[in-house]
């Protein structure tokens, strides 16, 4: 670990996790989260009041805790990076506001940077320097793209992405007609293991010869997977809940994994990283390695506990920021609900307007003496 690697801090509250990361370089030192799944579950989704509510309580702790495990000094950071959006608003506030506050008590660099982009830096932490260009899958409850990235700081192309439910909505709803609960891909794919993937001839959305290459389309598959569900049980049978999760799931990843082994090879591009909650899906990345293989592509997965939001991306992406000379943010940044992925991160509009500001500077100096003395 070189001693001139940056150490950033990176928070992630786009959605119901709490997440705090911190990394020197490429090297993983902390990664703190704090979940309000199980406060959801009982809505069966996530109700974002209760989200907004829940980062707020668990910010301070939760920073608290990832220093102390990195055996780091909040005054030793290079920099605060923070998940600027895509995510639910009020959410994203609550981290956007303390990252804000800590970069100024401290007088460090904010980095504003892009959810999706962070699911595709985290990987670095695991499988060293992402490879310039890098072929990303990434699939989550909120997301399904195919993403090109020549540079993860500067150059997010999208080539195609879901075009209504996403991957790990579509787990959830099935999960919820078989009354599985919620969140529900762990328990999908569980079940899954115990069924037979070919019992049940599930739709492959968008797979025909004129349907888009690289888009992706779930509700069909959700509605006929409910059908098959509802005639069952009108018919007075029982339902084979594992053939139906088996059959359900393969029809998913199929989809995912054709696609993106296809983008690739279309790309010219002999790395794929799959990323975001779903890729912890054991079928998807059994599929994803054995379509990979035979298409002689190297396929990248980070551990299940970075597939999911989590700090420790936003950090290696704020690290990669700083190691790249990228403009920081300014404390005018703002959460944005809907920020694009081609915008990995926020750059200031007002970066060096207080350069020769010396009362600004002044107001600063006191501000850290007396919070970080």
């Amino acid at each position: 670990m070189a001693a001139d690697e940056p150490l950033v801090l990176g928070i992630e509250t786009s959605c119901d996790e709490t997440g705090v990361g911190i990394v020197h370089g490429t090297t993983l030192l902390a990664d703190a989260v704090a979940s309000s799944v199980d406060t959801h579950a009982r809505f069966g989704g996530v109700v974002p009041e209760i989200a907004s509510r829940a980062h707020l309580e668990a910010m301070v702790p939760t920073i608290e805790r990832a220093l102390k495990t990195a055996g780091v000094s909040a005054k030793d950071l290079d920099g605060i990076a923070v998940t600027a959006g895509p995510g639910l608003a009020g959410a994203l506030l609550v981290g956007v506001s303390a990252a804000k506050a800590y970069a100024y008590a401290l007088g460090k660099p904010l980095y504003g940077v892009n959810h999706l982009a962070s699911h595709i830096c985290v990987d670095q932490l695991e499988h060293g320097r992402l490879p310039e260009p890098t072929m990303a899958l990434l699939v989550s409850g909120g997301h399904s793209s195919l993403l090109l990235s020549t540079d993860i700081t500067s150059d997010v192309r999208p080539l195609g992405a879901t075009i209504d439910d996403a991957a790990g909505e579509a787990f959830d709803k099935i999960a919820r007609v078989l009354d599985l609960g919620f969140p529900g891909g762990p328990v999908i794919d569980r079940l899954a293991k115990e069924g037979d993937p070919a019992a049940i001839a599930f739709p492959r959305g968008l797979s025909g010869a004129k349907d888009p290459a690289y888009d992706f389309s779930f509700s069909g598959l959700k509605t006929a997977v409910a059908r098959w569900i509802e005639a069952k049980r009108a018919a007075g049978e029982e339902v084979p809940v594992r053939d139906v999760a088996a059959s359900f799931q393969e029809a998913v990843v199929d989809v995912l994994t054709r696609k993106a082994v296809r983008a690739c090879k279309d790309e010219g591009v002999d790395h794929l990283m799959i990323g975001g909650g779903v890729a912890a899906n054991s079928r998807l990345r059994a599929l994803a390695q054995e379509r990979c293989e035979r298409a002689g592509i190297r396929l990248r997965v980070p551990r299940p506990g970075l597939c999911t939001d989590n700090g420790a991306m936003v950090a290696a992406l704020g690290s990669e920021m700083v190691a790249r000379n990228r403009a920081a943010s300014d404390l005018e940044l703002s959460a944005d609900s809907s920020l694009p992925v081609t915008d990995p991160h926020v750059p200031g509009a007002h970066a060096h307007a207080h350069a020769h500001d010396h009362d600004h500077d002044h107001v600063h100096e006191i501000s850290k003496e007396n919070l970080y003395s």
